[in-house]
């Protein structure tokens, strides 16, 4: 599913639970590290919101003013609702297999790059993937601590946790054979 009707969807997924502003959805998107994993940027929530509002999928309920801040809280219509099911059964039809398509691309050509430079990036890769694994972490016990997490949760972190050992695996023994075919030269 692409990246605005992913948007679309967990913007009208969290006004299911409850009427709120587009700040606390990035608030609750970025403490659960849902934000890093679902590809929503920041802004695109408050552009989802402005145009589920023209299309009738929200509404303005109010409009908090807080010192110098405006918060406009949205809560989610019944046509709202009946989007929100098209595009989750939509978003659960798609297949969930991604592959790392500029890796396998760069491996198609690796060996225009020096040896030494194809390592040092693929342990920067290794790196930023390990940075992200840990705060995949962190946000499953933010989350624990905020809320009782449901079984399909606990699911999805540990799906979550398996492509990131894959992914850690593959990395390695990629090294590996990268240093065994300059041996063999």
């Amino acid at each position: 599913m692409e990246a605005r009707l992913m948007t679309r969807l967990m913007v009208l997924g969290l006004l299911s639970h409850k009427p709120m502003s587009g700040y606390e959805m990035q608030q609750l998107l970025q403490q659960s590290r849902t934000d890093t994993w679902a590809g929503i940027l920041p802004g695109s929530i408050y552009h989802a919101l402005k145009k589920l509002a023209q299309e009738g999928f929200v509404r303005l309920d109010n409009v908090e003013q807080t010192g110098n801040r405006t918060k406009a809280i949205y809560s989610i219509t019944e046509a709202g609702r009946d989007e929100m099911l098209i595009l989750l059964r939509e978003s659960l039809r798609q297949s969930s297999v991604v592959f790392p398509t500029e890796l396998y691309t760069a491996l198609s050509f690796i060996e225009l790059l020096p040896r030494e430079h194809a390592i040092a990036a693929i342990d920067e890769q290794i790196r930023r993937i390990r940075d992200d694994y840990e705060a995949a972490k962190a946000g499953e016990k933010a989350k624990e601590a905020a809320v009782r997490i449901p079984e399909r949760i606990r699911l999805l972190f540990g799906n979550m946790y398996r492509q990131f050992e894959l992914q850690l695996d593959f990395l390695e023994q990629l090294k590996e054979v990268i240093h065994g075919e300059e041996e063999s030269k």
